[in-house]
């Protein structure tokens, strides 16, 4: 059987050959210890420090700011939870959106639970979060301000840099989810002006289970795990050399001719679009039309079913869907709902996205498999 087309890149990326190659002495020769001062110690020592550098180096940071994590979910937890806790003495108030990932919006729900206050910001019919609105959400006892970089679903990119001259006039501290901009578009933490930053490995062509932490110098969110002292004292357990190397080489090889690759991302992303739109009729976008991720496609179908399209077109494309209809009920996405997406549209909502191995081959049969489809349902 021919697998299908994957055009759900923003769900998880195929591992690179390059990570691969870098992991692979760590998975049948290197075992040791990175902690053992022994020969079996050292070279998963040396390829974790350099593993460190290349996710920097990527960043625009210092090593020593980048502590390794288990993914993009235990970052965002970390960084959250570590500013509340340490932060707590000034104050209990965190400024998130309504847009956010469920690893933000959770960990916001569950620090309401326990004391904290959250102000949800609202986003336009483009997903964008105004800058007027956090500065207008600012009180006496902010501490932290939360906003992801750019957007899962749609690809909306946030005014992330103008959202930290507003935290750094009130002395608050910023956090950015960067899972889905990573290896996409530039993320350098000086430009950006974030104080701590998300990064999940398998969102940028490494392994499932990695990620790391950006935590500015001075900034000091309370430890995840406590025991040896491993990561800087932050994170304790034994490092996952075997992943770390993955992520490092994937950081080194995102980092090597961005702009080539975001290219054929945008190349790819409109070439399926314009397709679609010459094949099937009553479609729209959902997101920023020019500020969005260069692979994302959100797009509605006016009144269809996102899961009746995907039954249709799952043995040859693979997506994903932006609302469910089951029986009498259509559950819509959380980001089409703050966006204000009518629901004719919104039931209607696929998320496709492209990435660095999609070629046009691939384009040109999503575009006839999804024409068919559609055309069929509006048929039947």
């Amino acid at each position: 059987m021919t697998k299908p087309i994957y055009l759900d890149y923003n769900a998880t990326t195929p591992h690179d050959p390059k990570v691969i190659e870098a992991m692979r002495p760590f998975l049948e020769e290197e075992f040791g210890n990175p902690s053992s001062s022994h020969y079996y110690g050292r070279r998963p020592k040396q390829a974790v420090a350099k593993a460190r550098d290349q996710v920097a180096s990527l960043l625009n940071c210092t090593p020593e700011e980048i502590m390794f994590s288990s993914g993009g979910t235990e970052s965002n937890n970390h960084a959250i939870r570590g500013v509340a806790q340490t932060c707590r003495d000034k104050g209990n108030h965190i400024i998130t959106s309504q847009i956010e990932h469920p690893a933000v919006l959770e960990v916001c729900a569950y620090l309401e639970q326990n004391g904290y206050e959250i102000t949800y910001l609202p986003v336009d019919h483009e997903g964008m979060v105004s800058v007027s609105d956090v500065s207008n959400a600012i009180k006496a006892e902010t501490i932290l301000i939360t906003i992801m970089h750019a957007n899962n679903e749609v690809g909306t990119i946030q005014p992330i840099s103008e959202i930290a001259e507003v935290a750094k006039q009130n002395g608050i501290l910023l956090h950015t989810d960067a899972a889905q901009s990573i290896g996409k578009i530039s993320v350098d933490v000086d430009a950006l002006g974030v104080d701590l930053l998300s990064v999940a490995g398998h969102k940028v062509y490494a392994t499932k289970g990695i990620g790391a932490l950006y935590i500015r110098k001075g900034v000091n969110p309370a430890k995840f795990m406590h025991g040896a002292g491993q990561e800087f004292g932050l994170r304790a357990g034994t490092e996952n050399v075997l992943e770390i190397v993955g992520l490092g080489k994937a950081c080194e090889v995102a980092d090597r001719d961005l702009q080539h690759k975001s290219d054929h991302l945008i190349s790819m992303r409109e070439r399926l679009y314009e397709g679609i739109k010459r094949e099937c009729k009553q479609v729209k976008i959902n997101g920023h039309p020019e500020k969005r991720l260069p692979n994302t496609l959100n797009i509605s179908f006016l009144d269809l079913e996102a899961n009746r399209i995907l039954d249709e077109i799952g043995l040859e494309v693979a997506a994903s869907a932006g609302a469910a209809c089951h029986s009498e009920t259509v559950a819509v996405s959380h980001v089409l709902k703050a966006m204000r997406v009518p629901l004719n549209w919104a039931k209607g909502t696929l998320r496709l996205t492209t990435g660095r191995m999609t070629t046009e081959d691939d384009i040109d049969m999503s575009v006839q498999v999804i024409g068919n489809a559609v055309k069929k349902m509006r048929t039947s």
